[in-house]
C-alpha cells in the first residue's frame, strides 16, 4: 500500500498559478481591455499556455498545443476549458499587447518583491543598491536590427537588447526595457526612476558623463569602470589611510570636460591579484572608503548570473512568433516564471539548487504531487521502505 505523503490534489503547475493570484490577472485585463475581441482566448488562458510553454521548454505552437491536447483531462485544473489551438495562440501573441504581460509581472514583484529581499543572504556594502546592464538575445534581422557591419560572408543576425535593473537584494529584474541590439546601452540611464540615496553601479558601456552630473545634483551617487581611452586631469590625490588595503594603488579626484563643462569624479585603481590587472573605478561619491568602491563594482556580476539562470533555465531561444510583440511576451512569461520559482527556492527550507529545482518541476508539471512537501523531503518514501522492519508473514519462512 503506498503510505506517501506527497500526493496532491493539484498538478505541479497549478501549485505554481495558485502564487498568481487572479485579481491581478482580472484587473490587468480590464486595465489594458485586452479580453475585447478576444471569445475563447482570454488573458487568464492565454497567459496559463505561454508560462506552460516558458516552463515546458516546448519549440513551437504546434508542439505546445499537441502537447496540452494530451493533458486535456487534466485542463480544468489550470481554469482551460480547452486545449489551446495554434491559431488562436498565434493571433493572441501578435495583437495582445505585452504590456499586459508586464503588468502582471510588476504587479508580482510588489507582491513578492519584500519577501525576496527580506529572505535573502546578501550582505551589501551599501544600501539600496542597484545594478544595470544589458543583454542581446539574437533573432532573425528583418525583425529588429543587429549591431555592427554587415558581414562579407553570411547574413548578420538581428536581435532584441533587453536593458534590465535589479534590485541587488531582490535579486530579479524591476525595471526591464527592450530595444534592438543597434542602441547603445547608456540610453538607458535616461530612464531609471533613483530616489535620492540611491547607489547604481554598472559597466563601461554605460559611460554618460551628462547622466553622472545630473545625479550628483541629485544626490544619486554611481559606480562603473573607467574607459581606456578616457581623458581626464588630476586634482588632488587622497592619503591612504592605516585601514586602506594594499591593492588600492591610487585614489584620487578627477575632472572630466563634456561639452565646455567641468565635472569632478572619484577614481580609484585597484589591482586585481587573481586577474593580474588593474582596474580603474569613477563614481561621484567622495565618502565611502576606496575599498568599499570596489565591493561596490563587484555586486555587479550578480546581475550577469541572473541573466545566466533566465537564459540556461528558460532558454530564449524558440520564440513563439514572428513578429517583436510575441517576442516580448516570451521574455515577460520567463521572467514571471524566474520570479515564481525564486519565490518557491525561498519557501523551502530545504536548500535546492535553481537549476535542478527546475528541472524537476519541468518534468513533473501535471504530476499530482505536493510540490513543497516534496521539496521539504524528497527521500521520505524512500527512506520508509528501506528502513522499515520486515514483514512478519515473510520472516515465518
Amino acid at each position: 500500500m503506498n503510505k506517501s505523503t506527497h500526493f496532491s490534489g493539484h498538478p505541479i503547475i497549478k501549485q505554481l498559478l495558485n502564487l498568481i493570484p487572479r485579481h491581478i490577472i482580472s484587473r490587468t485585463a480590464e486595465s489594458f481591455d485586452s479580453d475585447r475581441y478576444y471569445k475563447t482566448c482570454k488573458t487568464h488562458e492565454h497567459l496559463v499556455s505561454m508560462l506552460y510553454a516558458a516552463l515546458s521548454g516546448v519549440s513551437s505552437l504546434r508542439e505546445l498545443s499537441t502537447v496540452m491536447l494530451a493533458c486535456e483531462g487534466k485542463l480544468s485544473h489550470l481554469g482551460l476549458e480547452s486545449f489551446p489551438r495554434r491559431s488562436t495562440l498565434s493571433d493572441a501573441n501578435a495583437n495582445r499587447s505585452s504590456q499586459v504581460f508586464s503588468s502582471i509581472y510588476y504587479s508580482l514583484l510588489d507582491k513578492y518583491g519584500r519577501f525576496l529581499s527580506d529572505s535573502s543572504s546578501l550582505r551589501l556594502p551599501v544600501k539600496h543598491l542597484k545594478i544595470v546592464d544589458s543583454t542581446t538575445i539574437s533573432l532573425f534581422s528583418d525583425i529588429l536590427k543587429g549591431v555592427g557591419r554587415n558581414p562579407i560572408n553570411g547574413r548578420k543576425k538581428g536581435g532584441i537588447k533587453m536593458h534590465t535593473m535589479i534590485n541587488a537584494l531582490e535579486d530579479v529584474p524591476c525595471l526591464v526595457r527592450f530595444s534592438s541590439a543597434a542602441t547603445h546601452d547608456h540610453t538607458f540611464l535616461r530612464e531609471l526612476d533613483l530616489k535620492k540615496g540611491s547607489f547604481v553601479v554598472f559597466d563601461k558601456a554605460y559611460n554618460d558623463y551628462r547622466q553622472f552630473f545630473e545625479w550628483t545634483q541629485q544626490d544619486i551617487y554611481f559606480v562603473t569602470r573607467q574607459k581606456e581611452n578616457a581623458s581626464y586631469k588630476n586634482l588632488e590625490e587622497f592619503d591612504p589611510q592605516h585601514n586602506t588595503p594594499n591593492n588600492i594603488l591610487r585614489d584620487e579626484i578627477i575632472t572630466v570636460e563634456k561639452n565646455g563643462q567641468m565635472i569632478e569624479l572619484r577614481r580609484v585603481a585597484y589591482w586585481d591579484d587573481d586577474k593580474k590587472k588593474t582596474y580603474s573605478f569613477i563614481s561621484n561619491n567622495f565618502l565611502l572608503s576606496p575599498d568599499k568602491i570596489c565591493d561596490i563594482y563587484k555586486q555587479r556580476w550578480q546581475i550577469e548570473t541572473m541573466f545566466k539562470r533566465l537564459k540556461q533555465n528558460f532558454p530564449l531561444k524558440y520564440f513563439l512568433g514572428d513578429n517583436q510583440n510575441a517576442i516580448e511576451i516570451r521574455i515577460w512569461c520567463g521572467l514571471i516564471i524566474q520570479l515564481l520559482m525564486l519565490v518557491v527556492q525561498k519557501r523551502t527550507k530545504r536548500r535546492w539548487a535553481y537549476s535542478n529545482m527546475v528541472s524537476m518541476i519541468r518534468l513533473h508539471l501535471m504530476s499530482y504531487i505536493n510540490m513543497f512537501s516534496f521539496m521539504e523531503n524528497p527521500t521520505q518514501k524512500w527512506d520508509y521502505l528501506t528502513t522499515k522492519p520486515p514483514d512478519i508473514q515473510l520472516t515465518m519462512f
